[in-house]
């Protein structure tokens, strides 16, 4: 995923199904220098993880 579309995601009003080695996250930030992203799952808020933006994956509705 590039930074731009993880902002977005990040930013949206609506829920937008993201998933980190196959289980659903949530995107707290995202640094564009280092492309990366704060994540952290939904199941456990305070699991909180920075991940390559390259392994976020956007899943289809």
């Amino acid at each position: 995923m590039d930074s731009k579309r993880a902002q977005e995601i990040m930013q949206a009003h609506d829920k937008i199904r993201v998933h980190f080695e196959g289980m659903p996250i949530w995107i707290d930030n995202v640094d564009e220098r280092s492309k990366t992203a704060r994540v952290h799952t939904m199941e456990n808020p305070e699991d909180k993880k920075t991940v390559a933006l390259s392994e976020l994956e956007e899943m289809k509705q």
